[in-house]
């Protein structure tokens, strides 16, 4: 492993040197890579273990939306494609990459095939950690390995065509075989990681939810919308709105941030937007953090897990989401941003 210095915190990481490709398909040789759950991250996983030389079959119901996803992305019925059950029953090593709400559903099915000496995957670390609501209680005599790309299943299929990675965190729950870690780091290198840092099923779950609700979605569109609509309220025409909220922040500033950092971004803008920055800084920071404590508290506690399972749960819950989502969609930011969009150069018909 890598040792890392993180500004005085050492940290060691596994990067593709240490772990090579051929290192990944020596320790995975002997197995059947199972992917259940061909929604958000089973496409680009296993896209990738496969276009990677890994042995990798998929299971899905048949006749499904998923399923005909499946083959048109080149996994042959009887061959690469199975029936959940039969594709549990070969794998050896099970990726469950369903949502949560399915791991829950597809629990019973799946245990009944988690026999002695094969290998449970997840993405998540929400069914094992918070077990007394889902009910994912795995068994012993096998092993149980997380890894968590930082990004969608769509990125990590994208930026591996491009010859680039998603990090990924990774972390050993149950190690029955005492080569659970090399699995975990074998298939994060197989998924395409760019490097991968370790954790624990806990701390992943921990600091998913609080950045899904946080800065990654949450926090993100709630800052959006307050700044937007000061800005409407001011008589600000809503293309200036949006664009000083959104698209100078999509489709510039936060490519700088990510080529090279903050720091870097500033460096790179007027000095009057710099001073600007400086002082407004540390009055945001100050002032979400304590929804931010609040938040990570909420998580800790196991009330996002039961707020999240319980409307999963209700028989109206994809009409319910349905309707959120469309009042998000139809938010004149949003819909803003839809006519600002379609302006874009590489858009418009030529």
């Amino acid at each position: 492993m890598a040792k890392i210095d993180f500004g005085g915190v050492i940290e060691e990481v596994t990067t593709r040197e240490e772990f090579p490709l051929s290192k990944a398909k020596e320790v995975l040789k002997d197995e059947t890579i199972a992917v259940i759950g061909y929604g958000v991250q089973g496409p680009g996983q296993a896209l990738n273990l496969r276009d990677q030389g890994f042995r990798v079959i998929v299971g899905q119901r048949k006749n499904s939306k998923t399923w005909d996803k499946a083959v048109a992305d080149g996994w042959k019925p009887g061959e690469t494609l199975f029936e959940i059950e039969e594709a549990l029953q070969r794998g050896t090593v099970i990726l469950y990459l369903l949502s949560d709400a399915g791991q829950m559903q597809m629990w019973p099915t799946v245990k009944k095939y988690l026999t002695a000496g094969k290998t449970l995957y997840f993405s998540h670390g929400f069914g094992v950690t918070f077990k007394e609501q889902t009910g994912i209680v795995p068994p012993p005599d096998i092993d149980v390995v997380l890894v968590a790309p930082k990004g969608s299943g769509t990125s990590l299929r994208r930026l591996f065509l491009e010859g680039k990675g998603l990090n990924s965190s990774y972390a050993v729950f149950q190690d029955a075989s005492g080569k659970a870690e090399d699995k975990a780091k074998a298939i994060g290198i197989g998924i395409g990681s760019g490097y991968l840092f370790p954790t624990t099923f806990q701390k992943e779950v921990y600091s998913d939810l609080t950045g899904e609700r946080g800065i990654l979605m949450g926090a993100l569109a709630g800052v959006m919308e307050a700044q937007y609509n000061i800005l409407r309220e001011k008589g600000h025409s809503p293309s200036e709105a949006f664009n000083e909220t959104v698209e100078e922040l999509t489709e510039s500033l936060i490519k700088l941030v990510g080529e090279n950092g903050m720091d870097w971004m500033y460096a790179n803008c007027s000095t009057t937007a710099q001073r600007g920055a400086l002082d407004w800084r540390p009055r945001f920071r100050e002032a979400v953090a304590p929804v931010f404590r609040q938040l990570y508290e909420s998580v800790a506690s196991g009330n996002e897990a039961r707020i999240t399972i319980e409307a999963n749960s209700r028989p109206d819950y994809r009409e319910r989401l349905e309707e959120e989502l469309k009042a998000l969609r139809e938010s004149e930011m949003w819909r803003a941003g839809q006519q600002v969009r379609a302006l874009r150069p590489d858009r418009q018909k030529k």
